[in-house]
């Protein structure tokens, strides 16, 4: 089970920032798609990533005018990323050790796709399941 076998069924495009956005804008993007993060982009490269920690610790540290402010100055710059051929349990593993909810999968320098920890749960929740039917239906059988 791979990062890419999660992607495979998705269908659009990456939401995704740029740099240049303001954390305003970005933060009614969280919103408005109910996601706790988003990839900051350029030229289909990560750059960074901004989440709803990172806007904890902006409204923290600025009060309300962390709002004004762009991403490119408040983002989480070099952000841990996977590739698409790394095994799920491997990238749960990683999630687990760096303490980050939200994975990038970058392929060839070009982001392809976005997971979350609870993506991951998810597909490997599903997994087991569907080997547990299987191994139901045939020691029934």
């Amino acid at each position: 089970m791979t990062i890419g076998a999660i992607l495979h069924g998705r269908t659009g495009a990456v939401i995704a920032a740029r740099k240049d956005d303001s954390v305003r804008a970005v933060v009614d993007l969280l919103a408005q798609h109910r996601i706790g993060a988003v990839p900051v982009v350029e030229d289909e490269a990560i750059v960074g990533i901004f989440s709803e920690r990172d806007m904890v610790r902006l409204i923290s540290s600025y009060g309300p005018d962390a709002l004004d402010r762009s991403l490119d100055e408040v983002m989480t710059q070099s952000p841990v990323t996977c590739d698409s051929r790394m095994a799920v349990i491997g990238a749960l593993s990683l999630m687990t050790q760096k303490r980050i909810r939200h994975l990038p999968v970058v392929d060839d320098g070009r982001l392809v796709g976005f997971v979350s920890i609870g993506d991951l749960v998810k597909y490997r929740i599903d997994h087991i399941e569907a080997e547990a039917a299987a191994m139901r239906d045939y020691i029934a059988s």
